[in-house]
């Protein structure tokens, strides 16, 4: 038997059984009865204080599944080839115009941005250059503190008190979109909104954060938005795409939507095909891959187009995405057999500083989630971080004694002169006194000397906790440029070190190939992925000589970080509580079956029901549930009733709506039809049970569900090992598993949670608790 432990949410609480939760054993048929989820739902407390070992009730799945009903089976027979033609252009239109809207977003926030920085940061120099002579630089820090402070006030206002879910990169909340999993919002129209705003807000706010995350998020918005023909925030349908209103379709172009956003963001199409497939897609085939490089590819010549017309110098397409790490050349990025062993340990150093970041964020996250969940708190929180930010930023440039001479080819742009003598500039506020794509750029390209040791330690100390204080306040924000500008800060200091240690520093010349192997370390440790990271970086960097060791670098990040900590994106989602599903099931799961997973006992329908059963089922606020199986009685009601489908919660409320009762459509020979663009219409948001009016005499009829069934669910039986029924559910992206004995009766049905809640712990096997949270 394996070792497994029943993990408890809340302690000091006895179950309804009168058993205490804790150190209970786990199923294995004969120490405890399994309560129904009815049961268990009835003895838990509404809300419950945080606790990462629960599993939140509140998220449901998406239908990843068609609905294999007469009514779709009729629609698909009457659709001629030239139809399946026309929908795969359509396919191709709609992923056209996500990219096209993704790189016009991308352009709108790197224009506005570049603006606003710029005269945030010209009216602070010459502030700083004024009272520099005259005294009192006091006044200088004061102004510097509220410019940022007001613009991350709004950013934050914005996000706490009208869109919520728009806080953070958003890259969390689209990957367990992809995975399955319905979050509440966070494909809106005002979600898009607040998410562009935010992020401009938050990075002119001269915050620790970049804005290419939330380029994904926004990209995801767009394409859920342009594939369904019709705003529901706007009241506005205009009758297009009709045939893609249902999840499966929807899916496909929120992927594509993630990776224009991506391409956009880092001028990377390949990068950003890559990313949905490891980050996000979890259903894939051939011909969407094409798709979502068309739409990766619109993106990015969207956004150098008109970024061309901005820098006054149209068609010109050469220009990457929003960061722009600038070329490498040849002779500058040469590297020789014997620095791989060097790469792989800067690999490990990044492996180890993201795990510090993550856990430190971790603990962060937690006190955030208990003690400052009021808007007010989160606004005055991020304020605090935007103010504490710009001292820190202003001490250290003001203590600074790194004076570089500013030569006549000089790229920094904001250069402070403070008290270096003239003809100099401040090394420290280059790093400081930027917009971080900037202070990456120049760690990547200025000339050897133009850092000393000191000064690059203390930035990347200092930038590093102010970062990981920075992610997860209540503002939209990447973590992609701060970890990269962390990286590059202590790959060029590595470089440094390693050119005065040795005799011969001729061949270390360059401290700027460190920097990108730094800033790719550590971006792979603190985000985990490999894969498309590495194209990314290859694209970004426009070299490809540097492929070998980027790999390597992050393949040996992903490993150190691995043991100790989840990446940032696994950490955030285990901390929502979401019932995220992995690849494969938990590797010593094989002796658990079916029979201990389902949720039982299940709540049925009969093939022709009563008008009010289905009513009380559907308001029955305890179980809440959204998916019934149909049965048919055996001949004279002696048999046990058998399966012959299954109905979904949306469906039944649409019938209801459109009140398709047996003896009305007896009674109106004329009476339309329902057809599936009834269903279409009503959805993403279907009307609640509450909304519906049924009359008294209603609620007599009865309502043939045959029609509106899937005839054909998925079922096993309920002796199939926990990793079979897992591969199934994931691979199929089911909803609900009918789970049937030997004769077809409906013994249980396996949901996503039902299976989410179960995970390699330390002891084991573990077992989340389920709750309302």
């Amino acid at each position: 038997m394996a070792n497994i432990t029943k993990k408890v949410s809340w302690s000091s609480r006895a179950d309804e059984s009168g058993n205490t939760g804790e150190g209970t054993p786990l199923l294995n048929g004969s120490e405890q009865p399994r309560l129904s989820r009815q049961d268990s739902l009835r003895g838990r407390p509404k809300e419950i204080p945080h606790n990462e070992k629960l599993l939140s009730l509140k998220f449901e799945s998406l239908d990843y599944d068609n609905i294999e009903n007469q009514l779709f089976l009729e629609e698909e027979r009457r659709m001629s080839y030239m139809g399946f033609r026309c929908l795969e252009i359509s396919r191709w239109v709609v992923c056209g115009l996500i990219g096209f809207l993704t790189g016009l977003i991308a352009c709108f926030i790197d224009i506005v941005v570049e603006e606003m920085a710029g005269i945030k940061y010209r009216v602070v120099k010459q502030n700083i250059d004024k009272f520099t002579e005259a005294g009192g630089l006091s006044i200088s820090l004061i102004l510097w503190v509220v410019i940022n402070a007001v613009f991350v006030m709004v950013g934050a206002i914005l996000v706490a008190c009208f869109e919520p879910i728009a806080a953070g990169s958003g890259i969390p909340q689209i990957k367990c979109y992809l995975n399955g999993v319905k979050i509440p919002r966070v494909v809106r129209l005002k979600t898009l909104l607040v998410k562009v705003f935010g992020v401009i807000c938050s990075v002119v706010g001269g915050l620790a954060v970049g804005k290419e995350g939330p380029m994904i998020h926004s990209g995801a918005v767009v394409a859920a938005g342009v594939s369904q023909g019709r705003s529901t925030t706007l009241k506005k349908d205009l009758k297009m795409f009709e045939y893609f209103r249902r999840d499966t379709e929807k899916r496909d172009f929120v992927s594509a939507g993630a990776a224009a956003g991506v391409s956009a963001a880092f001028g990377a199409p390949v990068g950003g095909v890559l990313f949905s497939l490891e980050e996000g897609a979890s259903f894939w085939n051939q011909m969407l891959t094409w798709r979502i490089f068309f739409a990766s590819m619109i993106s990015t010549f969207t956004l150098n187009f008109f970024l061309s017309i901005y820098h006054k110098n149209p068609g010109d397409l050469s220009n990457p995405g929003l960061i722009n790490f600038g070329r490498f050349q040849n002779d500058s990025v040469a590297y020789n057999l014997y620095e791989i062993p060097l790469f792989i340990i800067m690999g490990a150093i990044g492996g180890l500083l993201g795990a510090l970041f993550n856990k430190l964020n971790y603990w962060l996250t937690i006190f955030r989630i208990r003690y400052v969940h009021r808007p007010c708190l989160q606004v005055i929180e991020a304020m605090l971080v935007a103010a504490v930010t710009a001292t820190v930023s202003f001490t250290m440039i003001y203590f600074s004694t790194d004076c570089q001479p500013l030569g006549p080819e000089h790229t920094e742009e904001y250069p402070l002169q403070l008290f270096c003598a003239d003809g100099e500039y401040n090394s420290m506020a280059t790093a400081f006194f930027n917009t971080p794509e900037k202070s990456v750029r120049s760690l990547f390209h200025n000339q050897p000397g133009t850092y000393n040791p000191l000064t690059l330690g203390l930035f990347t100390l200092t930038y590093f906790f102010l970062a990981c204080w920075t992610y997860g306040l209540a503002v939209s924000a990447g973590v992609f440029i701060p970890s990269l500008l962390i990286g590059a800060a202590w790959g060029r200091l590595f470089g440094i070190l390693l050119a005065s240690i040795t005799s011969t520093g001729s061949i270390w010349t360059d401290p700027g190939k460190y920097a990108l192997i730094g800033a790719a370390a550590q971006l792979g440790g603190i985000v985990r992925m490999t894969l498309s990271l590495t194209v990314i970086m290859v694209e970004a960097t426009g070299n490809v000589t540097y492929g070998l060791p980027i790999m390597l670098v992050l393949m040996t990040a992903k490993i150190v970080g691995d043991y100790f900590v989840e990446g940032l994106y696994d950490v955030h989602i285990k901390l929502q509580s979401v019932p995220f599903l992995h690849w494969d099931a938990p590797a010593t799961s094989h002796w658990l079956t079916a029979r201990e997973v389902m949720s039982s006992p299940v709540t049925c329908l009969n093939r022709i029901e009563k008008v009010g059963t289905i009513v009380d089922v559907l308001s029955n606020t305890s179980t809440n549930h959204n998916g019934f199986p149909v049965v048919i009685q055996g001949a004279g009601g002696e048999e046990p009733a058998k399966l012959c489908g299954l109905i979904l919660r949306s469906q039944l409320i649409v019938l209801l709506k459109h009140k398709v009762f047996v003896e009305l459509a007896r009674s109106r020979l004329t009476l339309r039809k329902l057809q599936l663009k009834d269903f279409r219409d009503a959805y993403p948001r279907f009307p609640p049970i509450q909304s519906i009016h049924v009359s008294q005499d209603e609620r007599e009829c009865m309502m043939d569900l045959n029609e509106f069934m899937n005839a054909t669910p998925y079922t096993v039986p309920q002796d199939t090992s926990l990793p079979r029924v897992f591969k199934l559910f994931r691979a199929l992206g089911l909803r609900h598993l009918v789970v049937v004995d030997d004769e077809n009766r409906v013994v249980g049905l396996v949901t996503r949670k039902d299976l989410a809640r179960y995970h390699l712990g330390k002891h084991g096997l573990e077992e989340l608790q389920l709750a309302q949270t």
